[in-house]
């Protein structure tokens, strides 16, 4: 039952905190950040997330309780967790809920797009501002041992190689390892294990594309994997999916283009091609060869159809951010 709209928990924060983020930074350095947030002033409640998707089941949980203001401490993965439990609760508007970050992941490339600083004090001062935006979500159902799921995500999706090296990044993280260099070393021994895959990819309705792939990228922001702006001309309200797919190609061509993929210029390659629509569908040969990662979270295989929620999540974003893009 949702709690009474004079609740106090309607003005007061809940942090949630991924203790595991970053290498267990965001365990290492919590009383650090607390501090921090209490000098603000802001009133708040935290809470740890102790397992996978646990970051779901508490923002659905304290949506309940009245909350409507949530801070994230952790890494784009979290991000992603407490948009499907604002997304997955149906009893108010999912722009009823602001959310700010502190990052403290690997990637924080969710951050990088807004210009939300690394360095905590800057971060928490953002929050303070309380600066406001609302941008687009994506949404896709894919396919888990014969069952179809569904994912919201607010960064970006891969396929195909992308996909592989968000997997491998990811073992590497429940060990104990991760972090932009462990993407870069995955994106080169992936190398070797990956096989051009055939895709069948339809946007609007309409088909675009029926070949070998060697990796796609579909979303809402410019960067993923540490600061490769996979997807450069991407803009986050335009209610529009972006997409960057690379044909077959070699494992030369890969290695020597790999700098490239930092400022986008990797698209001028003959082999890449970019669309915009609001919504993808893609099947491969065999239907269950593409695996999936949403915002770096792997999820399952296809068939993959994505939409797009226009303008669904709102957020805090650094003044620079809103000053550069005429907010």
């Amino acid at each position: 039952m949702i709690a009474h709209e004079n609740n106090p928990n309607n003005n007061k924060w809940l942090v949630i905190v991924n203790p595991n983020a970053g290498r267990k930074k965001g365990e290492k350095d919590w009383e650090e950040i607390k501090d921090l947030i209490k000098k603000t002033g802001i009133g708040f409640e935290s809470v740890f997330t102790e397992h996978k998707n646990h970051a779901i089941n508490i923002t659905i949980e304290y949506i309940e309780k009245g909350f409507r203001n949530f801070i994230i401490v952790g890494g784009d993965g979290t991000m992603n967790e407490v948009v499907n439990g604002i997304f997955i609760q149906k009893d108010i508007p999912t722009t009823d809920i602001t959310l700010g970050m502190i990052p403290v992941g690997t990637g924080n490339d969710w951050g990088r797009m807004y210009f939300i600083s690394k360095e905590y004090k800057k971060a928490v001062k953002t929050i303070s501002r309380g600066n406001v935006f609302l941008q687009d979500a994506g949404v896709v159902k894919y396919h888990r041992k014969g069952v179809e799921k569904i994912r919201y995500f607010v960064n970006m999706a891969g396929m195909g190689y992308d996909a592989l090296v968000a997997k491998k990044t990811n073992v590497m993280k429940e060990k104990g390892g991760g972090g932009p260099l462990a993407y870069m070393l995955n994106l080169i021994l992936g190398l070797f294990q990956y096989k051009n895959t055939f895709f069948e990819i339809k946007i609007n309705d309409n088909e675009v594309f029926k070949g070998k792939v060697f990796s796609m990228s579909i979303g809402i922001c410019k960067y993923n994997g540490g600061g490769m702006k996979q997807l450069p001309n991407a803009v986050p309200d335009d209610g529009l999916l972006d997409v960057t797919l690379i044909e077959e190609t070699s494992k030369f061509k890969v290695i020597k283009n790999i700098k490239n993929l930092y400022d986008g210029s990797f698209t001028d390659m003959p082999e890449v091609k970019t669309f915009i629509g609001k919504t993808v569908s893609i099947v491969s040969r065999p239907r269950n060869s593409i695996y999936l990662e949403t915002d770096g979270e792997s999820m399952g295989h296809s068939p993959l159809n994505f939409s797009i929620i226009p303008k669904s999540v709102k957020i805090i974003v650094s003044k620079e951010y809103l000053k550069i893009n005429g907010g």
